[in-house]
This record gives structure tokens, sequence and C-alpha cells, in this order.
């Protein structure tokens, strides 16, 4: 059988898929009319970031499964797929502890001014270190929008390297299923008003679309600090750019954005209090290793009829 890449991925999933006796089918476009060529004789497709569009799917006249290399399956038709009876999967637990990391890195960086000190001690400022001043993060609270495996990790490594205070939001858990030491908060609003930092970790969907809005961003804590690691449509960027602008909060420090790349005239790309990486909080080497592995292991358990580890929708 087939697995169609369109996306090339760690040697470690290929290798996978190849002892199984799996052929691989490398993608050459993200084009979708050749993606819709290229997926027509695979019986799976493991995807990274390509769209996978009903077209795709249809084309795939053997198309069983489809696995998400890491998490976010918005790239993927889910309801084409639903229609078509294919099968989805993801890895959920394949890149949570480095998107965890680069999350408390971010915020951390944002803290203590990383960014702009590195730049000053290059250009000669070395009078910058009494000019700026740096913020503690211990004792601060930090504040997340969903309370997921991500969400989860980014609370305990900031609780043991920082000292940090934790409270969460997250309509699908209550104070009894979340660990002791965070306190869920029953409003955004709560949420907003009463920490330092924000950070997302909440999926992409119709209802959290442009849900971080002015509104919002209005009640955080002057000199706070907005993390996002999640998804950039999640964050009305209009919004935080004003917010950041006019001094109402104090920085951000985001991994991804609306539209990736951004145009190089993006209004916040011209901010000093903005830290930016290119949506790579999951490519740590182990990571991508695993996030692999694991959408190789979704392929193989579909098409073999084995229990699944990590379905997304049910056939």
């Amino acid at each position: 059988m087939k697995i169609y890449i369109p996306e090339d991925i760690a040697q470690a999933g290929k290798d996978y898929l190849l002892k199984k006796g799996y052929e691989i089918k490398p993608g050459s476009s993200l084009k979708e009319e050749i993606m819709a060529r290229e997926a027509a004789d695979c019986q799976g497709i493991l995807v990274r970031t390509a769209p996978i569009t009903e077209k795709i799917m249809k084309a795939g006249k053997e198309l069983k499964v489809i696995s998400k290399h890491g998490v976010g399956v918005d790239n993927i038709d889910m309801k084409a797929a639903n229609q078509l009876g294919i099968q989805v999967t993801n890895g959920p637990m394949s890149n949570a502890s480095s998107v965890a990391e680069h999350a408390v890195a971010l915020m951390a960086a944002a803290a203590r001014h990383i960014p702009e000190m590195d730049k000053n001690v290059r250009t000669g400022n070395w009078a910058s270190r009494n000019q700026v001043k740096l913020t503690e993060l211990e004792g601060k609270t930090l504040g997340l929008i969903g309370l997921g495996r991500i969400g989860k990790l980014t609370a305990q490594k900031a609780v043991v390297s920082f000292g940090m205070k934790i409270k969460a939001y997250d309509n699908q858990i209550s104070q009894d299923l979340a660990p002791k030491y965070i306190e869920m908060e029953n409003s955004l609003e709560k949420l907003f008003s009463s920490c330092h930092v924000i950070s997302i970790h909440c999926p992409l969907t119709k209802e959290t679309k442009g849900l971080v809005n002015s509104y919002y961003l209005s009640l955080m804590k002057p000199g706070s600090i907005l993390v996002n690691c999640a998804r950039g449509g999640i964050v009305d960027e209009k919004a935080l750019y004003e917010a950041l602008a006019s001094g109402q909060i104090g920085g951000a420090a985001l991994d991804v954005l609306e539209q990736e790349p951004p145009k190089l005239d993006h209004p916040l790309l011209r901010l000093s209090n903005v830290i930016f990486s290119p949506h790579c909080a999951a490519h740590s080497k182990e990571s991508f290793d695993r996030m692999a592995v694991h959408a190789a292991m979704g392929i193989d358990q579909a098409l073999s009829q084995k229990e699944i580890t990590w379905p997304v929708n049910f056939i």
C-alpha cells in the first residue's frame, strides 16, 4: 500500500512505514491539483501543514486514512473526511513538551527583554543595562486559555522553573479535574484581568477565531504579556497592535500569525515590544521524530484495522 507524504518528515517516521511494508510516495508540490493527482493511487496520507481538501480526498479513490504530523487538524477538511468515511488521526503526545518549552521560553524572553538587550549589546549600547527595567516571573500569575496537554505542561514548567501562580480557563475542565496547583476561572474576563501573562493553548475553531479581541486585551494588567503558540487566528491582530502600540499591555511573544509568513509591512513587525518565531515551537529534533513516528503509527493502525491510539474522528 502507498502512503502519500506531501511534505518531508523525519526519517524515523519513514523508517517506521518502510519496516511495516508500505511504499512511500513523496509529494512534489503543494498545489491542490498536483496533490490530488499524486494522492490518487494512495491508501494513506501523512500530512504536515499542507491543506487536505475535499478535492484531494475524492481523488484518492482508495484513500482510507489521513494522519496529521502533529496535533491541529485545521488544515484537513474534517467535514469531507467524515462524509467520505476517511479515518483521521493525529499525534497529541508528540509535540506537547516542545511547544510548552517554547511558550515558557518566549514569556521569559519577553519579561527579560532578551531580544532588545541582545541588540543593544551588538550595537554598542551597553548603557541600556541601566535604562530598561526587566521583570521577574517569580510570583507572577500565568493565565492559560486551554488546559489540554500543552497547557498543563506549560503550567508545570512555569511553576517548577519560575514559581509562578497558575490560573486557567477551559470550559471542558472543572476544578476537580485540574492539577491542584491550577486555579480554574469560570470566565475569560476573570482570567484576563487577574493575570500578568496570558498564554494561549486552545485549538482554532469557529468559536475561538478572533477570541482574543480588544475587549479582553483591555482587561489585562499594565505591563502584562500575551504569548501565543497555538494558532494565529485566535488573536485579533489589529486589536493586539493597538494594545501594544498604546502601551495598554507590555508585550507579546508570538510563534504564530493569522497569515504565515506575514507580509513584511505587517504592523506588528514594526513594534519593538513583540517577539516573533516562525511557527517553530514544535520543531525540536526530538519532537520531529515523535511527530513522524506517531503519524506513521496512525497510518498503520488504520490500514491494518488495529485499535487507533489517537483518532480524531470515528469511522
